[in-house]
């Protein structure tokens, strides 16, 4: 159901004592990188822009604790607030933005959240996407974690990170069906095979009251147990039929699990990717997983030794890759159905952190 809307009175709260003023401006910055991956300033200043929020009053502290953004008045001069409860409505809530030239963003949710909206949004926004905030209100904020902003982010907070500048970019996954001109899907971690699996897994750790790197945690640990100590004919072991095709790739067989991500870190500062980049990071690990107790630890650790990659553990990174496969696949948490898929790495997106 939508909310509020466009504007007259100059200001009004918006949470926690907040006031929005008519417009936000942004400070000029030199442009500059940070170790932590692509912390930057803008390099001129950012005109006052006009700011549009989507919150999703379903997701996991908005809906718990009732900590949605809400508005005094119905009509808040300068911002845009809507709370769309199914993708049709976002998509027009998208467009509406699009049209009223929003140059700031602001998504209040997790990262299935912010995954709907940067799909929906390359149809409204198919120009150049505004710049956006992540208010990490989920189960897991993977990609909050990710670019260093704080469980405890507000919008006010965003607001002054507009004014400072301070941005970091990060790439989503864009997965196209065949046919597509633009992508079905964008998000930040893709898996598949034992990937799924342990994704119903993390479901029932949210069920039990674990939520964030907790229940990243229990379900990787839970995945590596049925695995380890299952028998040959074990749904985790025995793993699913995929084919995969880069420049220089060609395989068709049974893959364990296949995963892939352009986050620079993951909760729990897990690195099954390797040493922390920016791109898109792909791990293959072949099936049945060969000496999975002594391999798994020196793969999430982000250890190169080249015996894991002897034992079946592939590692690689790519900017596009085609994937057939029987199975569903994840992203962002959701599973979608399998075929055949292409995936790559999408145009930088800019996030305001503090």
């Amino acid at each position: 159901m939508l909310q509020a809307g466009v504007a007259e009175p100059e200001t009004s709260r918006l949470v926690h004592g907040l006031v929005v003023q008519r417009d936000v401006g942004a400070a000029a910055g030199a442009q500059h990188a940070d170790e932590a991956g692509g912390l930057q300033r803008s390099k001129t200043p950012v005109p006052p822009h006009r700011v549009g929020i989507i919150s999703n009053s379903r997701a996991h502290r908005n809906h718990v604790n009732g900590e949605e953004p809400v508005t005094d008045s119905p009509q808040v001069k300068g911002v845009l607030y809507r709370s769309p409860r199914s993708l049709p409505e976002l998509s027009r809530t998208l467009e509406e933005f699009a049209e009223a030239g929003i140059e700031l963003l602001i998504v209040c949710g997790g990262d299935g959240t912010l995954r709907d909206v940067i799909t929906c949004a390359s149809t409204a926004f198919a120009d150049g996407m505004p710049r956006l905030a992540l208010i990490p209100t989920g189960k897991t904020n993977a990609l909050a974690l990710d670019l260093d902003i704080p469980l405890n982010w507000k919008i006010a907070d965003a607001l002054a990170a507009a004014e400072a500048g301070h941005i970091r970019c990060r790439s989503p996954i864009e997965i196209f069906r065949p046919g597509s001109e633009l992508p079905d899907l964008r998000g930040f971690l893709f898996g598949a095979g034992a990937f799924v699996r342990a994704t119903g897994l993390a479901q029932r750790t949210h069920q039990a009251g674990a939520f964030s790197s907790l229940a990243v945690g229990l379900s990787v640990g839970w995945a590596l147990a049925q695995t380890a100590f299952g028998g040959s004919s074990n749904v985790w072991r025995s793993g699913d039929r995929m084919k995969i095709t880069a420049p220089g790739v060609d395989v068709d067989r049974d893959f364990y699990l296949l995963c892939g991500s352009t986050m620079r870190r993951l909760p729990l500062r897990l690195k099954p990717f390797g040493k922390p980049r920016d791109g898109l990071k792909v791990l293959a690990v072949d099936a049945p997983p060969r000496r999975l107790p002594i391999a798994a630890p020196a793969l999430l650790a982000g250890s190169e030794a080249s015996w894991l990659e002897r034992l079946g553990y592939h590692r690689g990174q790519a900017d596009e890759f085609t994937l057939s496969m029987e199975g569903g696949f994840i992203l962002d948490g959701e599973l979608y159905a399998g075929g055949d898929v292409t995936i790559r790495r999408g145009k930088e997106l800019e996030f305001l952190v503090p």
